[in-house]
């Protein structure tokens, strides 16, 4: 009998209304990178998020009008999801980004994949909530 072991995960998929904002929030903010771009009929942007990958799909898109309607504020597609950040110090996470306009309430210590650490809670132009684990503590 196979058993199935998970190693990490792969991609997660953000629908959205505002695929350029999402992009330069998760670009420019959290430092991910383009990885690849389908044609705009498809509506799929692929970004570098160290091992993983954060695809945004416009849902006005053929791939996007697949999956229903749009996310809001109160209908999101997720509760959230969490990305481990290279060893940085708190401070140094609350600093950035407060340059970048977001709100930044205190880190807690929560159980993750690699055991216990401290994280910060942010919310993504479109109302999606990222947890980003310090990597230190």
């Amino acid at each position: 009998m196979v058993m199935l072991e998970i190693a990490a995960i792969d991609h997660i998929v953000l629908r959205t209304k505002n695929p350029d904002k999402m992009i330069e929030f998760y670009c420019q903010v959290l430092n991910c990178t383009l990885e690849r771009e389908s044609d705009a009929e498809l509506g799929l942007t692929q970004l570098r998020a160290g091992n993983a990958l954060i695809d945004i799909v416009s849902v006005d898109s053929k791939l996007g009008k697949m999956g229903g309607g749009a996310p809001t504020g109160s209908d999101n597609n997720m509760d959230h999801f969490c990305l481990r950040l290279q060893p940085i110090s708190e401070e140094m996470i609350r600093q950035h980004l407060q340059k970048n306009g977001l709100q930044v309430t205190g880190f807690s210590r929560r159980y993750g994949a690699e055991g216990f650490g401290n994280s910060v809670y942010i919310m993504d132009p479109d109302g999606n909530t990222v947890e980003l684990r310090s990597g230190v503590g």
